[in-house]
């Protein structure tokens, strides 16, 4: 009885699918059976362009197939028992722009041709496995360079903001009078906007507003620091020795 195979339709481009296909389709390995109880991987397999074991495929998609030659009784076969080959056929067909269709054929047929043994499902549901591992790995590769590149561009905006305030505070302190008492006056007000105390015990300074962001320095108790950004649950700091970074408002505390 010819196997019916195993269908899957894989939540990825065709793109993707194709290039985890490739990297399975070259990796040596029939998934899913082997010959011997002491190494159960079956190696030594080669990707073709043709095989005689299956059917010419003149349906929808890609075809590409896997062979490997010599094998004696491989295990997950049906009443396989003597040498032969092992031939597994993978049809790709795109169903839209993020999900693909995938076919997969295995069987055994022996050097004699006196039997063709489908697999019992286990080759094909192995290969569907190593195939949706790399596809995963590829996305979620994919999602991580977007999440870096979407970091990079909020901490550049942040710094960008930062500068921009404090050239603001630049200026303003730039057009103070002249007079001494209005200018010691004008400097105490503009020190409680723009600076702010850290509470008891302590804070660490962050690189990023983040608690999982790496550290900077610790920050004793009742050290002044320079507002440069104000966030709802985070403040862009300068340290006294010139330090910046970020620390939560709630250990933030005005100047007496």
């Amino acid at each position: 009885m010819p196997s019916l195979g195993l269908a899957s339709e894989i939540s990825a481009p065709l793109t993707d699918v194709l290039q985890a296909l490739q990297e399975v389709l070259h990796d040596q390995i029939i998934h899913g059976t082997y010959m011997y109880e002491k190494q159960k991987t079956l190696a030594g397999a080669a990707a073709v362009d043709s095989t005689p074991l299956f059917e010419p495929w003149h349906g929808d998609g890609k075809v590409f197939y896997k062979v490997r030659n010599g094998v004696i009784a491989p295990r997950h076969f049906r009443d396989s028992a003597d040498q032969g080959t092992v031939a597994v056929r993978y049809i790709v067909t795109s169903v839209d722009s993020d999900h693909t269709l995938l076919h997969i054929d295995a069987i055994f047929v022996e050097n004699t041709r006196h039997g063709d043994h489908p697999s019992d499902g286990t080759v094909e549901s192995s290969e569907l496995k190593e195939i949706q591992e790399r596809v995963h790995a590829t996305q979620g590769a994919r999602q991580k360079a977007l999440e870096e590149q979407q970091r990079a561009e909020n901490l550049a905006l942040a710094n960008r903001s930062m500068m921009e305030q404090r050239e603001q505070e630049t200026t303003r302190l730039q057009a103070v009078e002249t007079s001494a008492r209005d200018l010691e006056q004008r400097v105490d007000a503009l020190r409680h906007q723009v600076e702010r105390r850290i509470k008891a015990p302590g804070a660490t300074l962050k690189s990023a507003p983040f608690q999982s962001a790496a550290d900077v320095a610790p920050l004793a108790a009742f050290t002044d620091v320079l507002l440069v950004i104000v966030t709802p649950r985070w403040c862009g700091v300068e340290t006294p020795s010139g330090q910046r970074g970020w620390i939560p408002q709630s250990q933030l505390e005005p100047l007496p």
